[in-house]
């Protein structure tokens, strides 16, 4: 199934339900006509199948429908992050060989100068002329739907080629995993340059169900939206949930009956929260990546907090020797510490870099992919992710992974969020150090000294975990889909607030 034919089946089962919520709805037999014409009007500036479109665009209903054309031309849409500097679209534009780039009134400002945009505003009003009804190519399950580059928050950005058949099995995989039901009204605010944002919006179509566009996360808005449309699934990412918390006052929530997130972990904190404040029928952890969609799914957040579940629908996991050499028969004893590597049989899995031989030789061994990502399994056999690879402290000789810590400091009132990185020290090689921003009306040193007691007196944390040094910040820094860019804390990208100036006092 191609993701295309996804959208015009559904218009044939539900031509006047509604596909598009918000301010200007649209029913499913006009979204799909104005696919139709848009991928007309794509055709006459020269798109072919087989051809590679970069989105640079904000988001919201004009993005979706200019990604849902280009599969319907057979050609390859290239999602690029607004988060992206001119170098690192420069390269991205090069590097997909692009035969067109779209951007709106918010991005063409940041287009690199030797790239020539067209505006996605009149490639609409082209279109409006254009005559409806199916196109006459039809892409292959095994042509590119869709090249993913990914952040490059450790190098330069990787792209990820995603079939058409990946693209709908990873949204039918997550359909089934977030528990969607027939009309699901669903929020889509999460991105269209990231996995998250795509599988909410194809899985939305699969069962006939409204997608609610929001170009940009604003808190108040959001709620509006959910009681307006009476939204009833949210996909997000940990600091959006964070944000809506503290947002919404209590009543305008309650149609929301599913949770999921992904992305980043969930504190336990947190999770108590949102499940005091919108008492979810379902509550799911997802993890996964751009590359493989699911790794595994937690199905009960609520009852484990934390919890990364076990393999989703469509995975084979297991759980190897950390070590670099490691192969993928290198499999821990129960309750010892793994990466999570995933078998790219998977119908969700991608099946190599886009001009990177470098880095499949880095992640993909043996007909599996080496996430990076570590865990232990219960008792039960569900995994708990302990940290990142690349996250590790190596303090004093010890491995440390941050999750923990962190879990342990963000129930300090004082602060609204913790991050912790090694930065390099003459005694411990690498310290323990715990970035915060300091909560609304709570002084930057006050934070830093009464996170500094709160950890020594409440956390029950061992001194080798123990931060040696707090410095208040006024925002942690994040990607355009809230995951926490912890090379800008170690880098000294960043203003300080106010530091503990040492080890945490007595």
């Amino acid at each position: 199934m191609d993701v295309g034919t996804a959208l015009s089946w559904a218009a044939d089962r539900f031509p006047l339900r509604r596909a598009i919520g918000g301010p200007r709805p649209l029913t499913y037999r006009e979204w799909d006509a104005r696919t139709n014409r848009l991928a007309r009007a794509l055709a006459g500036l020269g798109v072919r199948a087989g051809d590679r479109v970069a989105l640079l665009m904000g988001g919201g209903e004009p993005m979706a429908s200019l990604h849902l054309a280009l599969q319907k031309l057979a050609a390859t849409s290239v999602p690029l992050s607004v988060r992206f500097g001119r170098d690192e679209l420069a390269y991205c534009l090069a590097d997909a060989d692009i035969r067109l780039l779209v951007t709106d009134e918010s991005t063409t400002p940041t287009v690199p100068d030797d790239a020539t945009p067209h505006a996605a505003a009149g490639i609409t009003r082209t279109a409006a002329a254009e005559p409806d009804g199916p196109l006459p190519t039809r892409p292959a399950d095994t042509d590119v739907s869709v090249l993913l580059y990914t952040s490059g928050t450790t190098g330069r950005p990787k792209g990820v080629p995603r079939t058409h058949h990946a693209e709908h099995s990873a949204a039918v995989a997550h359909v089934i995993q977030a528990r969607y039901g027939p009309g699901e009204t669903t929020l889509g605010v999460m991105p269209l340059f990231h996995t998250m944002g795509l599988r909410n919006l194809i899985g939305t179509i699969i069962v006939g169900g409204t997608w609610v566009p929001q170009a940009r996360f604003d808190a108040d808005e959001t709620i509006e939206l959910i009681d307006r449309d009476r939204i009833s699934s949210l996909y997000l990412v940990p600091t959006i949930f964070w944000s809506l918390l503290r947002a919404a006052p209590g009543g305008k929530v309650r149609s929301v009956r599913r949770l999921a997130y992904a992305g980043a972990p969930m504190t336990p904190a947190l999770t108590e929260e949102l499940v005091a404040a919108m008492r979810p029928e379902v509550f799911v952890n997802h993890v996964g990546s751009t590359e493989v969609y699911t790794f595994t799914v937690c199905p009960d957040v609520a009852a484990k907090p934390g919890c990364a579940g076990r393999a989703g629908v469509f995975a084979n996991v297991r759980l190897i020797s950390p070590d670099r050499s490691a192969t993928p028969d290198d499999v821990v004893a129960p309750g010892e510490q793994g990466q999570i590597v995933v078998s790219l049989d998977s119908p969700e899995a991608f099946h190599g870099y886009w001009h990177r031989p470098d880095a499949d030789a880095r992640a993909i061994r043996d007909g599996w992919y080496l996430t990076g990502d570590l865990a232990i399994a219960d008792e039960d056999g569900d995994l708990w992710v302990t940290g990142r690879a690349d996250d590790m402290i190596n303090s004093g000789g010890e491995n440390v992974y941050p999750d923990e810590i962190e879990a342990a400091l963000v129930r300090c009132p004082s602060v609204a969020e913790v991050v912790v990185v090694g930065l390099p020290d003459d005694r411990w090689g690498q310290a323990v150090t715990a970035f915060v921003v300091p909560a609304a009306g709570i002084p930057p040193q006050q934070a830093v000294d009464e996170l500094c007691r709160f950890a020594r007196r409440s956390t029950g944390l061992p001194g080798l975990k123990q931060p040696k040094q707090v410095i208040a910040v006024p925002a942690i820094p994040k990607s355009a889909v809230g995951k926490i860019l912890r090379r800008a804390l170690t880098e000294g990208d960043h203003p300080r607030l106010a530091s503990s100036g040492g080890p945490v006092p007595a």
